[in-house]
């Protein structure tokens, strides 16, 4: 089972002791401290992620979202699902549709792990949909 929790405004996704940068961060982040090198480039642009090297301990912060795609596959979905392309940053309004079950103004922060499983397995075209309604100008 892979988990995926923010990450100073990205995701970082652990994957069998591996851990993953996906998308830019929004905030300044030390990553001695959350137990990391710094990322060995810039998530900004394609493939939006980075593998990470350990330094530490390093811990996702709840809530984590659970998956069941490993390895390099997760940061290439989480990338694929959360990312706008043209700043690299993680869409909180996509993130929080998918951390509340739907509605992505909830600002509840849900307890303990979200199963995301769907996530994964929801065909591209029907992502697109959901992912453009979303994104859409209001």
């Amino acid at each position: 089972m892979s988990r995926a929790a923010r990450l100073a405004g990205a995701i970082l996704a652990e994957t069998d002791g591996v851990f993953f940068l996906v998308g830019q961060t929004k905030e300044p982040c030390d990553f001695a401290v959350e137990g990391f090198a710094p990322p060995a480039r810039d998530t900004g642009r394609s493939p939006f992620f980075v593998q990470l090297e350990r330094m530490g301990t390093p811990r996702l912060e709840r809530p984590c979202l659970e998956l069941r795609v490993e390895g390099e596959a997760l940061a290439r979905t989480l990338a694929a699902r959360f990312v706008i392309e043209r700043n690299g940053s993680v869409s909180e309004r996509l993130w929080r549709l998918v951390l509340h079950g739907g509605d992505p103004d909830s600002d509840d922060v849900p307890e303990g792990d979200v199963g995301a499983r769907w996530l994964a397995e929801m065909p591209d075209p029907f992502w697109q949909i959901v992912r453009d309604a979303v994104l859409r100008c209001r």
